[in-house]
C-alpha cells in the first residue's frame, strides 16, 4: 500500500525532475519550434517512473537522491526521444500518447525526428557537465557507458529493431524475453544502476540491483501487455488494443492472459525476494515494485 511519506517523495521528486527539464530546454540556444516539440514531449505527463527508482536507489543507499536530478532528467531525455520514434508513422504509427495527440500529429514528421535527436544528444552532454565537485569523472564516465549501451543497438534500440522483424510472425518465450529485456528493461535497469554508481555502491550490491531491476522491467512490460488487452483507454491514454492492431508479440498472445498474469506475479516476487536480500531503507523501492504489479496506466 502506498504511504503518505512515499506520496510526498513522489511529488517531490516529480516536480523537481520537472523543473530541471524544463530549464534545460529553454536554456538552449536553439530553433525555437525544436525547442517547443522537445518541450512539449517531455513534459506530456507519465509516470516518471524510471526517475523514481534512480532516486529510489540512491536513497536505500543512503545518499542524497536529490543530487540525483540531473541524471534522471537525461535519462527521462532519452525515455522521451525513445517515445517521439515509437509513435511515428513508420514505427508504430500512434495518433495519440498520454491522451495527447503524439508529437508528429502536432509538429509534422520532420521535427518530430529531430525533436527525438535533440534530446537523444542533449542526454549525454548534460551527463558530461555533472558538477565536478559532487561527482568524479570515473563516476560520469561511469554512468555515459551504461546508459549508451542501455539505450543503443545492445539495449533499447536493439530491443526496438527485434520487436519489428517479430512483427506478423509468432515468436518463442524465450525471443519475447530478449524483446522486452532490451526494449523496455535496459532502460530500466539503467536508472538503479546510475543510482548505485552515484551512490559509489560496492560491486556485490550493484549486482542485486542489476537482477532487481531486471526482474521489475520485465513486469512492467508484461503490465504493458495486459493493459492492452484489459485497460481502459482514458486511463492509458491510447487505444486499447493496439499491439493486436500493430501485429506485435505480447505475453498474453503467447501465454494467454491468465499466463501472462502469471509470468508477472512471478516477475515481482523475484524483484522483492531481491529487494530483501540489499536490505536497507527499501521502502520507496517496495512501493515502485508494487505499484509497477498494479498500475493501470
Amino acid at each position: 500500500m502506498r504511504s503518505l511519506e512515499f506520496d510526498q517523495f513522489a511529488l517531490t521528486a516529480k516536480n523537481l525532475l520537472e523543473t530541471e527539464l524544463t530549464t534545460m530546454v529553454e536554456e538552449l540556444d536553439g530553433p525555437p519550434i525544436l525547442k517547443e516539440a522537445m518541450e512539449y514531449s517531455l513534459q506530456a505527463g507519465g509516470k516518471r517512473i524510471r526517475p523514481l527508482l534512480l532516486f529510489a536507489t540512491m536513497d536505500t543507499l543512503g545518499a542524497d537522491w536529490k543530487l540525483g536530478v540531473k541524471v534522471a532528467a537525461a535519462i527521462e531525455m532519452i525515455h522521451t526521444y525513445s517515445l517521439i520514434h515509437d509513435d511515428l508513422p513508420s514505427m508504430d504509427d500512434d495518433d495519440l500518447r498520454r491522451g495527447k495527440p503524439t508529437n508528429h500529429k502536432v509538429f509534422g514528421e520532420a521535427i518530430a525526428i529531430l525533436a527525438g535527436d535533440a534530446l537523444l544528444t542533449q542526454s549525454f552532454r548534460v551527463l558530461s557537465t555533472l558538477d565536478s565537485a559532487i561527482f568524479t569523472d570515473r563516476q560520469k564516465l561511469d554512468i555515459i557507458s551504461c546508459l549508451s549501451q542501455s539505450a543503443g543497438a545492445e539495449g533499447m534500440v536493439g530491443g526496438q529493431v527485434a520487436d519489428l522483424l517479430g512483427e506478423d510472425k509468432q515468436v518463442s518465450l524465450e525471443e519475447l524475453e530478449y524483446i522486452h529485456t532490451h526494449k523496455t528493461g535496459k532502460l530500466l535497469a539503467v536508472c538503479a544502476e546510475a543510482g548505485c554508481i552515484l551512490a559509489d555502491a560496492k560491486k556485490e550490491i550493484r549486482d542485486l540491483f542489476r537482477s532487481f531491476s531486471h526482474h521489475l522491467g520485465l513486469a512492467f512490460q508484461i503490465r504493458d501487455d495486459i493493459l492492452d488487452q484489459i485497460g481502459d483507454e482514458k486511463m492509458i491514454g491510447k487505444p486499447v488494443g493496439s499491439d493486436v492492431s500493430n501485429k506485435k508479440s505480447t505475453y498474453p498472445a503467447l501465454l494467454t492472459l491468465t499466463g501472462a498474469e502469471e509470468k508477472l506475479s512471478y516477475h515481482i516476487h523475484a524483484a522483492k525476494a531481491t529487494l530483501q536480500k540489499i536490505g536497507g531503507k527499501s521502502l520507496y523501492l517496495d512501493t515502485i515494485t508494487e505499484l509497477i504489479a498494479t498500475r493501470n496506466y
